[in-house]
Order: structure tokens, then C-alpha cells, then sequence
């Protein structure tokens, strides 16, 4: 293995022995092979650049890096493609490490010499973090390379496998040069996602919620504080920023648009959907703090004579995420709540069971202009996942749910 700083300023030579320049940086192609090292930028005499290609690069070691081909044919090499280049845009670089879920800063990178078909090349494999490696850099040019390695050899190392490493492009074109992608971020959970976020700073924020899928991105910005919301969807294009905000929860979106000057709100919501637009809508003209601002109108309800067997139906129409349905309402066909059915009693009653024989006797509700207060402690007395909100005709309108709650007392204390 051979580090970065180990490379870095290293002289290189031609197939003849005569003096080409000293490597300053490392190249690498990530839209042919993002562990392989394509290019070796030396710096002659009289400051110009030029390129080493791999297949040009004959040995490398700690003492110099020689070629397999004349000095006229190095410096008559250009570039190829667009290049993430090692010392540019990784070191001293913040960085997502996917596998640790946190942001990191790079302070070295390693490498394996590989031997192929007669000649040398150079293979990603770990950025350093570790306090081992800011030494190295620090004893870098004071001290011999051997030397420099048996001190470090004392010192904690940390390194993280390049391939658990999402780089972080804030720039747009040169992202889809580069062809980086954040797959393996967004596999993570989204509060991980979102912890990542509020480490970064706004051009990388915007650079990671732009290459999300929209339902990934929305769900962690869910997780991030509402000012930090508003923030980062005004700074994207409006276009991804209304996609987003359909994908979230009614009342979360229409919390995040109330934060936004008034333009803005009413842009990204002649981009959404015409139906997520209009539940939005109506939930922001409830007044602040009370129940119909903090409700989702993302719930199940069904009919007086619906059996258990109906259920079945209905959740694969649901448009929310599963694990906020905590009850299946019941309705009468003016729309009256008339009782709810905790979705533990559903899954251990057979499918032909009437849903009212599994009904709470008394079903406990809460009217759309409740303050917050009464919110709260109808969940703190019944110790509720979930509460239905209804209109003064007692017409269900929506449901807060505990996370909801949660949020809500949380917020109060800071």
C-alpha cells in the first residue's frame, strides 16, 4: 500500500531516464472505474501540466514514478473525460460515509500498487480520517517517507473503504460528468439522512436533496428542523422542490410552505399535483396550533358495514406510509365518525368479521379548532398513537398522530 502524501510531489521519469516533472495530483475516471486510478497530473519544470496515463505509467513507488514511453509522448498527452482528481477534490474534502452514517473529512487517501500486463497501476482503496494520517501530512517534506510510517505506525489510524464513501459535487454539470450518484445514501433511513444534512453546508445540502429520488428526499427532509426545510427547498429548483413537497405528509408540507415567503408557497404549489395541492390548501387555513393545522389528512376510514376483508383493499389504495395507520375509522354515509378500529384487532380477527363488532364503544375526537393544549393532553390521558379530528358536524377531516405530538411538545422545550 502507498498513500497519497507518499505520491504527492514525487518526481517522475521517462522510459529513458530523463526527468518528466513531479506528480501533484491523482486522476480518476468514476464513469469507467471509480477504484482506478486513469491519470497522473505531473508538473514540469517550466509549470506546465501534463498526464500520465495509466497504461503509460511503467513503476511507481515511495521513490519515483517512472514510464514506459518517451518524454514527447507524455507531454503531447490531454486529458480525457472529466477527472475527480485525489489531492482537488478529495482531501481536506467532506464526505458521507454511508456505512458509518456521518459526514468525514479526508485526510489522506490509500492506495494498492497493482501490478497488470507488465506494468504498474494504482488502485483506490480507503480514505483516511484518522489521526495517523493528518501526522503523515504534517511530517509530510520534514521527514523521510520510512520514517514518516514508523512514527505514524504509533498513532490511532482510521480508514473507510472507498466504495462506503458517497463524494459530495455541488456542482451540477460536473456531477453528471462524473456520473455520482447518492445510491447508497439513499438506502440509509431517512432521520440518518437528515443528521447528514445539517452537517453539510448549503451548496452540498442542495447537491445530495437534487440527486435523491423525490419520496427519499422527502422523507428526510421531514426529519430536519422546519427553518432548514424552508431554506433548502427555496434553494433548489422549484420544479424538484414541488415534486418533494408531494411527496410529504399533508401537514408536514403545509408546515414547511407556511414558513416560505407567500410567492414562493404559491409557486410550488402550482407545481404539485392539483389533489396534494388542495388538501394542503385546506389544512393552511386552519389557524395555527390548533388540531386542524396539526392534522394529516392521510388516514383510512370506511364504511358502518365494512368487514375486516375490506381493509385489505383500502390499505393498498392508501396513499400515506403504512406505518402511520394506526386505526381504521368508520364513517356513516354522511361522513360522521362513528368509530375506530385499532389495526391490531383487524390482523387477529378472520376476514369476514364486521369492523363495528371491532369498534371502540366510545370513540374519542377532537374538533378542528382545539388548541394545541387539548391536543396534548387527550394523548397524555388515553395514551393515544392516533386521534381523529373532527369537523362541528363531528365529519372526520383528518388524524394527529403521535409523531405528530412529539414534534409539537419537543419543539415547546427548546
Amino acid at each position: 500500500m502507498i498513500y497519497f502524501t507518499e505520491i504527492q510531489n514525487l518526481p517522475a521519469y521517462d522510459v529513458r531516464g530523463a526527468y518528466l516533472g513531479r506528480i501533484i495530483d491523482l486522476g480518476i475516471d468514476p464513469s469507467q472505474n471509480a477504484l482506478r486510478v486513469a491519470a497522473y497530473l505531473v508538473q514540469t519544470r517550466d509549470k506546465n501540466l501534463v498526464y500520465i496515463t495509466r497504461d503509460q505509467l511503467q513503476s511507481i513507488s515511495v521513490r519515483a514514478a517512472q514510464t514506459s514511453v518517451t518524454r514527447s509522448e507524455v507531454y503531447s498527452n490531454k486529458p480525457s473525460g472529466e477527472l475527480l482528481l485525489v489531492k482537488k477534490d478529495v482531501l481536506d474534502q467532506q464526505v458521507i460515509d454511508v456505512n458509518h452514517r456521518k459526514v468525514v473529512r479526508v485526510n489522506d487517501v490509500d492506495l494498492d500498487i497493482h501490478p497488470i500486463n507488465g506494468h504498474t497501476e494504482l488502485r483506490v482503496l480507503a480514505v483516511n480520517v484518522g489521526l495517523a494520517a493528518a501526522v503523515r501530512r504534517l511530517l509530510q517534506g520534514l521527514t523521510a517517507k520510512h520514517t514518516s510510517r514508523k512514527i505514524c505506525a504509533f498513532i490511532p489510524s482510521r480508514a473507510i473503504r472507498w466504495e462506503f464513501i458517497n463524494l459530495i459535487e455541488p456542482d451540477a454539470s460536473r456531477r453528471l460528468k462524473l456520473r455520482i450518484s447518492y445510491e447508497r445514501l439513499a438506502r440509509l433511513h431517512p432521520a440518518d439522512i437528515a443528521d447528514i444534512l445539517e452537517d453539510l453546508s448549503r451548496d452540498e445540502q442542495r447537491s445530495v436533496i437534487e440527486t435523491l429520488d423525490r419520496e427519499t428526499a422527502a422523507q428526510a427532509i421531514s426529519e430536519i428542523p422546519i427553518s432548514l426545510q424552508a431554506t433548502l427547498l427555496e434553494s433548489i429548483p422549484p420544479e424538484k422542490a414541488s415534486d418533494i413537497i408531494d411527496e410529504m405528509a399533508p401537514d408536514e408540507a403545509a408546515d414547511v410552505l407556511q414558513e416560505l415567503p407567500r410567492e414562493t408557497s404559491a409557486q410550488l404549489l402550482a407545481g404539485m399535483e392539483k389533489e396534494g395541492a388542495e388538501e394542503i390548501k385546506d389544512l393552511l387555513g386552519f389557524e395555527e396550533d390548533t388540531a386542524g393545522a396539526l392534522m394529516t389528512t392521510h388516514y383510512v376510514a370506511l364504511g358502518e358495514d365494512a368487514t375486516v376483508e375490506n381493509v385489505i383493499e383500502a390499505m393498498k389504495q392508501f396513499e400515506g406510509t403504512v406505518e402511520s395507520v394506526h386505526a381504521v375509522y368508520l364513517v356513516s354515509g354522511e361522513e360522521v365518525l362513528t368509530g375506530a378500529v385499532p389495526i391490531a384487532r383487524i390482523l387477529l380477527a378472520p376476514a369476514s368479521t364486521p369492523l363495528r363488532e371491532l369498534s371502540r364503544e366510545e370513540v374519542i375526537s377532537i374538533t378542528t379548532d382545539a388548541d394545541a393544549k387539548s391536543v396534548v393532553d387527550l394523548f397524555r390521558k388515553y395514551n393515544l398513537l392516533a386521534l381523529p379530528v373532527v369537523d362541528d358536524k363531528r365529519h372526520l377531516v383528518g388524524v394527529v398522530t403521535a409523531d405528530d405530538v412529539l414534534d409539537l411538545v419537543v419543539n415547546r422545550r427548546r
